[in-house]
């Protein structure tokens, strides 16, 4: 008898101890459970949330107004990333200025992308437009080239330097000189600079004021030139391995002159604008920029 109830007690001590552990383990899935569903509803409504907003764009087409280099190249190197969301990117080519902005303007394209901010606010004042800009994506950089010179550090006295003799690129030049410690310009000058604000000059240096466009062809006869991204990269320089020095990505002029992504005001916040401008500025197409334009064209973003 006393050996028929230590069997019992024992079979309920294990069968409580059993229980107990059941419990922890019951406890535990439960708790496990409950997390794996609340992951999961939040997994679904995020995956649900990103599916509908693809679905409110799958089936939009943008058509962007674009300089053929290297504007529709970038627009182009960006239509993958839209395709998976369903847009269809179409690039507009132009090889001038003024019609990619008007067509913005009446609406026949949805955005256009080849100008700076500088150039969009004074083309708005004298047309009338009302465009406006998305946000930067690049920005071509003026670089110094060697001549028959090349060291910066040990300049001679009485070297010559040519330089664009437009306005803007002039000024882009000379604060770029200044950066490297070869002349001093007016502190309030900014873009708006000319030699005439130059305040030290300390090695004396002359400068020859020519048309952007012919700057690569001066190299041989100066002993520096300061040329545009675009035109060194036409004439055949490495803006890479060439140039003595260009514009930082934090210089006041690459931040002024990057090219922008611009549509008439009222658009820049639409959803598939929102989702172009994102292609644009992904790392997919800044590795694209880097690998492909030597220097001559750099991400800003």
């Amino acid at each position: 008898m006393k050996k028929l109830i230590s069997a019992t007690l024992a079979a309920s001590l294990a069968l409580s101890l059993a229980a107990c552990g059941s419990s922890a383990s019951t406890d535990s899935v439960a708790a496990s459970s409950e997390a794996a569903s609340t992951e999961s509803t939040a997994a679904s409504s995020e995956a649900a949330e990103s599916t509908a907003e693809t679905s409110e764009l799958a089936g939009t087409t943008l058509k962007v107004a674009a300089s053929p280099t290297p504007h529709a190249e970038i627009l182009n190197a960006a239509k993958d990333i839209l395709a998976e969301q369903g847009i269809d990117l179409e690039v507009i080519e132009f090889t001038e200025y003024v019609q990619p902005n008007l067509v913005t303007e009446s609406g026949e394209v949805d955005a256009n992308y080849f100008q700076h901010k500088p150039y969009l606010d004074g083309f708005n004042v004298k047309q009338g437009t009302h465009l406006v800009s998305v946000g930067p994506v690049h920005y071509e950089p003026l670089g110094i080239y060697p001549g028959k010179s090349d060291d910066l550090a040990n300049i001679a006295d009485g070297a010559t330097i040519a330089v664009p003799n437009d306005t803007t690129n002039e000024a882009r030049a000379l604060q770029l000189l200044a950066t490297q410690g070869l002349i001093t310009v007016r502190d309030d000058a900014g873009l708006t600079a000319t030699i005439n604000d130059i305040t030290e000059n300390p090695h004396n240096i002359k400068f020859e004021e020519i048309e952007a466009a012919q700057l690569p062809r001066t190299v041989q006869d100066v002993d520096f030139a300061v040329i545009n991204g675009n035109y060194a990269l036409a004439a055949g320089f490495s803006v890479k391995n060439d140039a003595l020095a260009t514009e930082d990505a934090s210089s006041e002029a690459a931040q002024t002159y990057a090219n922008v992504l611009v549509v008439k005001e009222g658009r820049e916040n639409d959803p598939a604008i929102q989702a172009l401008y994102a292609a644009l500025t992904s790392d997919k197409v800044k590795d694209y920029i880097n690998s492909t334009y030597d220097g001559a064209v750099v991400p800003i973003f």
